[in-house]
């Protein structure tokens, strides 16, 4: 059995981002991950993906994206390569192609037992830093047998995947919207299930929408419930200076309906929330432009004036007249593609460190389990936790508390 200080678990950016602590820190580890590094960005997103920050922003603090102009929102291949330099350049010790099976406590030992496909390890410490984005939701709305092609997001790459006939996208955040604005795009009809949802502005007074979510202090948002998720988020890559706008995608074809509530004789059946959703939507987005006004105000910021960007474009016949019924069929709709979230999945960690629906118990991270871990997890402190340039503080932070710990043991180790 192979004896080793700290096994961090997966190897996105929250493992490679643990392991350059744990490497500066002295702290030895491997990190086990099932797939390949960064397998989640290689093989579970959609082909014209890109992220939703710029180069300059989304990424690692320790080292910039290369051979990319730092204002572009790089491509997803792009950062599959950029995540493969980091561990290469912080000489990661990452195993892949392991799946951890279970890790159990030792009997009247300090540590744990890791066991994988590949071997045991003997362990003092286990980081999950599989992030929040672990087991795909697939709601049991419609059945298997309604002669539709249905699938998860993380299955979508590109149009040409579909057969012919109208799409139905279910999800009003980055994905679905994403996702619908190219269906639409490439000429599919496409009705667009929307959900409770809030849209950023893109580009405003000269700066970009992550500089101000920085300045604003947003990404530091704090938030008490340790189970929270982070709402819909109606954000995209592709149009570096123009927002995610359902009415603007419901003029050029989209057929906008509330969130999916049922089925049944071949019929889909929607809420009535539509133009409560998009009212939420869009309020979020002109807070936000009132929130960037004061600032510019306030700290005497010679930014121009963008009076544009308040001229919302009118309420949709969809919302006026929502629909709340659509037979399949009729509308001619042979395929579903779910942008329905995911749930966590920590079965393989056999410790009694969960509550009642499963989620992990912690503070910033650090189990009720000492010596157990938790990495990437929405506002595990701070909302910017789950993201790819926020999740490298919080690393650090449990970095820190191991080494803390560990001093404490040596003190009287013999």
């Amino acid at each position: 059995m192979e004896k080793v200080n700290t096994v961090v678990v997966g190897a996105g950016q929250a493992g490679l981002s643990m392991s350059e602590h744990l490497s500066k820190a002295d702290i030895s580890h491997v990190v086990l991950e099932k797939g390949r590094v960064a397998e989640n960005w290689r093989s579970q997103r959609w082909d014209s993906l890109r992220a939703n920050g710029p180069a300059w922003h989304d990424r690692l603090p320790t080292m910039p994206i290369a051979d990319i102009e730092q204002d572009v929102f790089t491509p997803k291949e792009k950062l599959v390569d950029y995540l493969a330099a980091v561990a290469e350049k912080i000489a990661a010790p990452v195993r892949t192609g392991v799946t951890v099976l279970s890790v159990k406590k030792l009997p009247r030992k300090q540590g744990f037992l890791v066991s994988t496909t590949a071997g045991d390890y003997e362990a003092i410490n286990v980081i999950a830093a599989t992030g929040p984005f672990q087991v795909p939701v697939t709601p049991e709305i419609v059945p298997k047998t309604a002669g539709v092609v249905q699938m998860h997001s993380v299955a979508y790459k590109n149009p040409s995947q579909l057969p012919e006939g109208a799409v139905l996208v279910v999800g009003a955040g980055a994905s679905g919207g994403q996702i619908a604005e190219e269906l639409v795009d490439a000429g599919r009809k496409v009705y667009l299930s929307l959900g409770r949802h809030i849209r950023p502005p893109r580009y405003y007074r000269d700066r970009e929408g992550a500089y101000w979510t920085g300045v604003l202090g947003r990404w530091d948002t704090v938030n008490r419930d340790k189970n929270v998720q982070n709402i819909a988020l109606a954000i995209s890559g592709v149009h570096t200076k123009m927002p995610i706008d359902y009415r603007l995608l419901a003029s050029k074809g989209a057929t906008l309906v509330g969130r999916t509530a049922g089925y049944g004789d071949g019929k889909l059946t929607f809420a009535d929330d539509l133009p409560g959703n998009i009212r939420e939507g869009n309020q979020s987005y002109l807070n936000t432009l009132d929130l960037i006004d004061k600032y510019i105000e306030y700290n005497g910021l010679d930014l121009p004036e963008y009076p544009d960007a308040r001229n919302l474009l009118p309420a949709t016949e969809y919302e006026k007249n929502p629909i709340r019924e659509v037979d399949l069929a009729d509308a001619g709709i042979t395929s579903i593609i779910w942008a329905s979230g995911f749930r966590r999945d920590y079965s393989w960690l056999e410790l009694d460190i969960f509550d009642e629906d499963g989620n992990p118990i912690h503070e910033s991270g650090v189990s009720k389990e000492p010596g157990i871990y938790f990495l990437g997890l929405p506002f595990q402190t701070r909302r910017r936790s789950s993201f790819l340039f926020g999740v490298w503080y919080d690393a650090k932070y449990i970095s820190d508390y191991i080494a803390m710990i560990q001093a404490y043991h040596d003190k009287y180790s013999t």
